[in-house]
This record gives structure tokens, sequence and C-alpha cells, in this order.
């Protein structure tokens, strides 16, 4: 590839990592008397080797270092530069692919992402700080408990089908304290219907009769029973593992308690899901310069792909961060059972679009929230209102359609404006 050397350059000196499992190829790129030359180093990726790296980089002064965001592998080479007080820039790996026709070797590599790196040619991806990165291990690792807890819950009910029990048709959630309950009996070896269906507590006892024609237990083995324990204690353990989690990020969340505040405080989000959102965006918002940039970044809008005038695809979304996907899609479930200005967005779109297009939608709109709040640290979320759309609709064209209704039904209507606040009428003319 020929160079222009008059090219204006964004770093003077510049750094570029291919980064490996075991080792990483460096390029560093510097000027001369003559031309750009460049520097080439092997090593691993220990921590001594990586020091060694680092006291490199000083000595030739480079300032910008540019790398490829390769599966994990980037984050011990980055975090060790960084602390060593060496401004990385993390690439995206769709971005800075190989140009066709351009031989690909690691030492290739490292050259082309320094020669992006001392041109700005592309932007470097959202990596937060220490704090949020360790608040972020912690409620992913959280999520994936979760999951896994919810993955044994379902396979409990597959196996009271197999043991021809009827128990999740009559209660709806079989891992509450009465299902609990006559799940641990069944475990420990009672088989009499009657006596598993007066453990039902509360409004559960209701349904008695019900619950002893689906506990007939002439289906279950002990085998049933064996594994059934074994299923119900893995659920007692993963619970007791969220429990600690939680109480972890709980003291990791101290220096953001006012950002939880915020969030918390919109229709749909919770205090778990202000953690998980926080501990993917941050608080710093200076990141995103608006609210559609996030927004974008998330990957909660349509992305437009349009060649000769023509939109291609079906307008998807795309693949974003998916445990803030995950959050996002929560908050705005639980958003549009509420009767609150996103919930309203919600049950006005989803008469029109599917559910899962109205949720993006939805969820759209509570980033946009977040962004705002998380910008202004004084800022207090005030709800719009669930009647915010007919507000803002013409009130003319509202009543027009109102008379021709009248008018189709016979009638013959004449209407005045009123004054709102005094209730007199208006001149024609006002």
């Amino acid at each position: 590839m020929q160079e222009a050397e008059d090219e204006p350059l964004f770093a003077a000196r510049a750094a570029g990592i291919d980064i490996a499992k075991a080792g990483i190829e460096v390029t560093i790129r510097v000027p001369s008397d003559t031309r750009r030359t460049g520097r080439q180093q092997e090593t691993r990726t220990t921590r001594k080797d990586l020091l060694a790296v680092a006291d490199w980089l000083r000595c030739w002064g480079v300032t910008k270092i540019g790398m490829e965001s390769t599966g994990d592998y980037w984050k011990p080479v980055y975090f060790l530069l960084e602390s060593e007080g060496l401004a990385c820039v993390l690439y995206h790996a769709a971005q800075v692919k190989a140009l066709p026709g351009r031989p690909k070797t690691d030492k290739l590599d490292s050259a082309w992402l320094a020669k992006i790196t001392e041109r700005g040619a592309l932007p470097g991806s959202f990596v937060p700080p220490a704090g949020i990165r360790a608040l972020r291990t912690h409620t992913r690792y959280r999520r994936h408990l979760t999951q896994a807890r919810t993955a044994e819950k379902q396979r409990v009910e597959k196996l009271l089908e197999d043991a021809h029990l009827k128990l999740s048709s009559v209660i709806s959630d079989i891992h509450g304290v009465s299902g609990r309950a006559m799940l641990e009996a069944i475990a420990a070896g009672e088989r009499n219907p009657k006596a598993l269906a007066q453990l039902a507590r509360g409004t559960m006892r209701g349904k008695i009769a019900r619950l002893e024609e689906a506990l007939d237990c002439a289906f279950v083995t002990e085998q049933h029973a064996a594994v059934l324990a074994m299923m119900l204690a893995t659920i007692d353990y993963y619970s007791a593992q969220i429990g600690e989690l939680t109480a972890k990020i709980e003291v990791l969340c101290q220096p953001y308690l006012h950002q939880i505040a915020q969030l918390d405080a919109v229709p749909g989000t919770g205090v778990i899901t202000a953690q998980d959102v926080i501990a993917e965006i941050g608080t710093d918002m200076t990141v995103f310069p608006a609210a559609a940039h996030l927004v974008s970044w998330a990957k909660w809008c349509p992305q437009v792909a349009q060649s000769g005038g023509k939109r291609k695809g079906a307008n998807a979304s795309g693949r974003g961060n998916r445990y803030l996907g995950a959050a996002l899609g929560e908050a705005a479930a639980s958003a549009g059972r509420t009767y609150s200005f996103p919930g309203a967005k919600y049950r006005r779109l989803v008469k029109r679009m599917p559910k899962k297009k109205a949720l993006v939608a939805t969820g759209n709109s509570l980033l946009t929230i977040y962004h705002a709040l998380l910008s202004d640290p004084q800022a207090i979320y005030t709800d719009l209102g669930t009647d915010y759309y007919e507000r803002r609709t013409n009130i003319r064209r509202q009543a027009r359609n109102h008379v021709r209704g009248l008018e189709r039904l016979g009638y013959t209507v004449t209407i005045e404006p009123v004054n709102p606040a005094t209730g007199e009428l208006q001149p024609a003319n006002s």
C-alpha cells in the first residue's frame, strides 16, 4: 500500500498490537529524518513480558496504542498497559479486517493497526473504567446464575410431567411457598395426594380438590424422587450464590447510589435493573455525545442499510450488548404493565406492530431516559403521563373527528371554544 507522506496524523508516535492467546506482535510508527519508520517486537502475554513492552513503548515516546478486540485476550494487555499510564484504543474486530488482496500475517496486522491509530481512522470502542469493570464482572455472573437457576426450575417441571404430576396446571409458580413444600415432601417420600394437598398455603387452599387430583403419585418412582431432590438442592445452591453476589454488588455500588436511585424512579426499572444498566454503560455519559448515540451503540434501534435508493434487510437492530439488552428487555416488559408514559407508549405501539418491536421501541425510550438522568446529577424523573400522546394530538383535528362522527349518526353539532381555566366561552376567532 502506497503511503501519502503529507497525510495529517492523529498521533505522531503510535503503536499497533496484534493479540493472540499466548503472544502479541507490536509495531510502532515513529518519525525519522526522511520518512516514518516502523519497529516491531514479538513477545508473550505474561505480566513480566507486558511490563517490558510498556517500558519499550515509553522509551520510543509512544502516545497512542491501538489493538483489536480479539475475544477476551485483549483484556490483560489493555488493562496492564492502561495501568502503566499508556493511552490505549480498542477497535471493533469487524472494522479492522484485512483488505482484500493484502497478505495477512501477525506482523502485517500489527502494522495495519499502527497505521490506523496514527491516522485516527477509526473510533475506539467503549471500555469502562476499573470500578465499573469490577461491578460488571459481578452483575454478569449474577445474570448467568439466574439463568442457570431458571433452567433448573424448568427441568423440575419436565420431571414432574414425566412422573405424571400435573402440579403446574394448578399452581402458576411451582417454586413458590406452597409448591416448594409439596416438591420437598415428594422428594422425601410422601405419596398421599391428600397429605400433599394440605401443604397449600394462603389462597392456594381454595384449590385443595384440584391439587389432590394433580398430585396423584401413581407413576412417581424412587428415581423420580431422587432426581427431584438433587434438582431442588441445585436450585438452593444457585439461590445462595445469587444472594452472596447481590451482597457484594451492593458494596461495589456504594459510589453509584445516587445514579441507581435516579434510574430506580423510572417505571419498570428496579434496583437490580439499575445496577445492571450502570455496570454496562457506566455513569459518565460524555462517552456517548447524545442519547441517540447510546441507543445506537446498544443496538436498540433499527439499523438502516441503503444502497442505490433501496433499503436492504428488514431494518433489524443487530447484535449489541446482550447483558444490557436483557436488562432493557425486562425493564420494557415491566414498564408496559404500568400506568405511565412508557406503559402508554407500549400499549399504543403494540396495537399496530408485533410485541417484540413494541418492546424494543419502549426500551429505546427507557434508554433515552437513562441517558438524560445520568447526564445530569440533579435530574429527577418526571413522568409525562398516560395521556401524553392525546395531549399532543391536534385539538382541532380531534374536535373535527368527533363532530364528523356525530354527524354520521344524524346529529347537527355546533361547537364553541371554552376557556379551560374559567369555563367561559371564548370568541370564535381566539
